[in-house]
């Protein structure tokens, strides 16, 4: 029962750039993400498969790793027919989006099996029915026990889902104001705010949600609102379609399939009380920490390589020579008059067609970083070296210096320490613009909070602990830079 508001525009989108690509570079479309994946193996069958993990109990994040319905479903198919599985954990949209480019084999994501989605993949047998349900705040139950008592109350639901379609047909008959809404998290905190009565949203996630400590309680009886089913793209991978169909049964035979539902939608007795806030200390800490480290690493790793690129375009900006000067003065206007999700989005899913092979989003996230931060530093050293006194340079060359001397030993060391403090700032934009890698999957520290509080439903709660995550990330990183400055430059 997932939105797929942007399928078809992404899909339209990268056929565009494949279709660009072979037109003008005479490149063939990417290889399909199981032949890059069986190369790099060397032996036997690995598929890379799709995810979300904003969609407990079905995919989320616990401890770090990623668990859930879905994830031990497929991992237990893979057993038993006897492949390897490659995880893509993208969000739902990213996880289609990287179906449709070829960078992942098939995709699992508690995706409703509908006609519409039919008509652009080849779906499995169904392996979950789902429901929906209503929900209030805990102690409105008396006052709203069952759909009837919805009459004239605000009701909250997620656009473009099967709740959506239940409410409209309800809605008349009772009488009750329905609003759409983005996404399950947002319906929560809707009505925990009192900006609606109840919400109505697939059962298995609104129940592990009141689980984990939501605040929320279902009520009503429960809507039967159509099947789960594992997709692949029309007309490719048809061994790996029958592969899950045949291990699908063979789980359902053994009892393991009852097994693996028991194990999310059972009661929960781990000895930690999720509902209290050490518990969500103790349950989050783990993958926000594992974010973090993500984070920092993606962060250092582009700065470094943006320094070099930014140096560069900086000297070529203010060089004599009029093709550096265009060069340098190309690049930074394209990468800072553009938004960087633009080019995110377009290393990790438009360049695949075009070049012709998967990228890693790791690449992605780099390239992304490096090149906007790198036309940001570009500015900075040409303003600094720029800000230096001519006449320093003027005197320099007097005394007999040529032009490579005098930059070496008179300008660019004044230019290195006014420049330092912006270096840094620079750095501290960069961390935080790493989060904005989120939006394709790449695994930094929001992006592992938005995976917790899409679970648990406790938005404030999880984001303040990553908000003090990242105060004392940025605050230590600048310290330390401070005292690399003090150090260098006294």
């Amino acid at each position: 029962m997932r939105e797929t508001h942007f399928r078809t525009a992404a899909r339209t989108l990268l056929a565009a750039l494949a279709t660009l690509g072979v037109l003008l570079l005479g490149i063939a479309p990417a290889a399909s993400a199981a032949t890059a994946a069986e190369g790099e193996a060397g032996s036997g069958e690995t598929y890379v498969i799709g995810t979300d993990t904003t969609f407990a109990p079905f995919e989320f994040r616990q401890g770090g790793d990623l668990v859930g319905i879905d994830i031990d479903l497929m991992e237990a198919i893979a057993e038993d027919q006897g492949f390897e599985v490659e995880w893509r954990s993208l969000g739902f949209n990213a996880a289609l989006q990287a179906l449709d480019s070829n960078q992942v084999d098939g995709v699992i994501a508690g995706m409703s099996i509908t006609e519409e989605r039919q008509e652009v993949y080849d779906f499995s047998e169904p392996y979950f029915t789902g429901t929906v349900t209503l929900a209030v705040n805990e102690g409105d139950e008396s006052e709203i026990s069952d759909w009837e008592d919805l009459a004239g109350k605000q009701v909250v639901v997620k656009t473009g889902s099967i709740s959506e379609e239940v409410a409209t047909e309800r809605q008349d008959e009772i009488g009750f104001e329905v609003t759409a809404l983005d996404q399950t998290t947002t319906l929560v905190e809707s009505v925990k705010s009192g900006n609606a009565d109840a919400l109505i949203d697939d059962y298995p996630v609104i129940a592990y949600g009141v689980q984990q400590g939501s605040g929320l309680v279902t009520v009503g009886e429960q809507v039967e609102a159509g099947d789960y089913g594992f997709a692949v793209n029309q007309g490719q991978n048809p061994e790996l379609l029958e592969k899950f169909n045949t291990g699908l049964q063979e789980l359902r035979a053994s009892g393991e399939y009852d097994e693996i539902l028991n194990e999310y939608l059972g009661a929960e007795d781990d000895g930690v009380d999720p509902s209290s806030f050490w518990g969500l200390i103790v349950t989050s800490l783990p993958s926000l920490l594992n974010g973090l480290g993500n984070t920092l690493l993606v962060t250092g790793i582009s700065f470094v390589l943006a320094m070099v690129l930014g140096l560069a375009f900086g000297f070529m900006k203010i060089a004599r020579n009029p093709v550096l000067r265009g060069i340098a003065i190309t690049f930074i206007s394209i990468f800072r008059g553009t938004p960087i999700l633009v080019w995110a989005f377009f290393f990790y899913f438009g360049l695949p067609p075009l070049i012709g092979v998967p990228v890693n989003i790791w690449v992605a996230g780099v390239m992304t970083l490096t090149f906007n931060g790198a036309a940001y530093i570009a500015e900075i050293v040409r303003g600094a070296v720029q800000s230096v006194d001519p006449g320093q340079a003027e005197a320099s060359r007097s005394l007999g210096l040529g032009h490579g001397k005098t930059m070496q030993k008179v300008v660019l060391p004044q230019a290195f320490k006014m420049m330092t403090p912006s270096l840094i700032n620079q750095l501290v934009i960069m961390l935080k613009d790493s989060s904005l890698l989120l939006a394709i999957g790449f695994a930094e520290l929001l992006y592992q909070a938005q995976q917790i509080y899409a679970a648990n439903f406790r938005v404030t709660e999880v984001l303040l602990i990553a908000a003090l995550l990242y105060f004392i990330a940025i605050t230590a990183l600048t310290q330390l830079a401070n005292y690399v400055d003090r150090k260098v430059n006294r």
